[in-house]
C-alpha cells in the first residue's frame, strides 16, 4: 500500500500505543506527555493537537515522524473487527490497494500490537 496523503488517519486519531513506541518516539526528542495520554481504559493513545495527531505537520500535510511512527499508524488502514478478523477501514482512499496476503500479514501483526497494548495495560493496572 501506498499513502496518498489524504490526511484521513491523522485526524481525530485514537491510535494505542505500545511501551515500543512511545519509547522510540522519546529517543527521537519527544516527551511521552506530550504526544500521548492513557484513556480511560488506561492505554495509552496518541494525543491530538486541535484535529490532528501530534506529529501531523499541516504546513507539509506528512507525519513528522514517519520513519518512527507507531506499529498500529504502519499497519492502517488493516484493523480487526471484534472476533480478530482483519478488515480493511473504509476511511483510508487507498483501502482498495491493499491484497490478501497484505491484509493477512498485517493483520497477524496488529493482532500481536494489540495483545501486547492489552497485557502492558493490565501490568500499569497492578503497579
Amino acid at each position: 500500500m501506498r499513502c496518498s496523503h489524504c490526511r484521513k488517519c491523522c485526524q481525530d486519531t485514537m491510535m494505542e500505543l505500545c511501551e515500543a513506541d512511545m519509547a522510540r518516539l522519546e529517543r527521537r526528542g519527544h516527551r511521552r506527555q506530550d504526544f500521548s495520554y492513557i484513556g480511560v481504559d488506561g492505554i495509552p493513545r496518541l494525543r491530538n493537537v486541535g484535529t490532528w495527531c501530534f506529529f501531523y505537520d499541516e504546513e507539509k500535510r506528512r507525519c513528522r515522524e514517519y520513519a518512527s511512527r507507531p506499529l498500529g499508524c504502519a499497519l492502517y488502514p488493516v484493523n480487526v473487527d471484534q472476533d480478530g478478523v482483519p478488515v480493511i477501514d473504509g476511511l483510508c482512499p487507498e483501502a482498495g490497494s491493499i491484497d490478501g496476503k497484505e491484509l493477512q500479514l498485517k493483520g497477524k501483526r496488529l493482532r500481536m500490537l494489540l495483545a501486547t497494548i492489552d497485557a502492558e495495560a493490565r501490568r500499569r493496572a497492578t503497579e
